[in-house]
């Protein structure tokens, strides 16, 4: 009996030994520590674990961005005046952003609202004066306001600030051609088609024009 309570005793002795040796290794796991990323992009989980996994939740649009989106939805249904309201909530938000300022000059000339026209693509011109879409579009604005001096002025801009864009070269053509400046107009129609054989109104226009200067 004493032989087995000595027996005991020492197994209980080697048990208390491992325990309180593994206990003060530090080998142990600790409690709250789950798993240490070494870079930023390191995930849970992988190839063994997908399920572990923890992705990057995706990027959602900001206001601007989904109304700008909306606009040019409305635009090529046509709708004109939900455009219009679209880019209205979005220069709410930012009166000097580039994109709502150009699409609500280009709404507002395809409904024929040219004074509010006028105003957007002067603004984006003040914003960035060497915006040569904004001249050209502001060019055909003028002249269809009847001020015409206003309207040579831009087109001349628009192809300074470049002059290997063909439609120009023809938009400022079609406007010396109102003046009945024929001349000058078929060398613009010229010169629109020479840097673009595509543009079939132009050979048109050059065709006529040759018959009559």
């Amino acid at each position: 009996m004493i032989t087995f309570q000595l027996l005991l005793l020492i197994i209980a002795g080697v048990v208390f030994y491992l325990f309180f040796k593994q206990l003060f290794s530090g080998n142990h796991p600790k409690r709250g520590i789950d798993f240490e990323a070494k870079t930023p992009e390191e995930q849970i989980g992988g190839i063994n674990r997908p399920d572990k996994t923890f992705s990057k939740p995706t990027p959602q649009p900001t206001r601007m961005e989904q109304l700008l989106v909306m606009a040019d939805e409305a635009v090529e249904k046509e709708d004109y005046e939900e455009a219009k309201k679209a880019l209205g909530a979005a220069l709410i938000i930012d009166e000097n952003n580039s994109d709502a300022l150009r699409k609500m000059g280009y709404v507002s000339i395809e409904t024929e609202a040219y004074e509010e026209a006028k105003e957007y693509l002067e603004k984006l011109i003040k914003l960035d004066s060497n915006d040569d879409m904004a001249h050209a579009s502001l060019a055909n604005v003028y002249h269809k306001l009847g001020d015409d001096k206003k309207a040579e002025i831009h087109h001349e801009k628009s192809i300074t600030l470049d002059p290997e864009y063909a439609p120009h070269y023809f938009n400022y053509a079609n406007t010396l051609y109102d003046m009945n400046r024929k001349k000058e107009a078929l060398e613009g129609y010229k010169k629109a088609y020479s840097l673009d054989n595509t543009l079939s109104v132009a050979k048109e226009m050059i065709d006529e024009l040759e018959k009559e200067v």
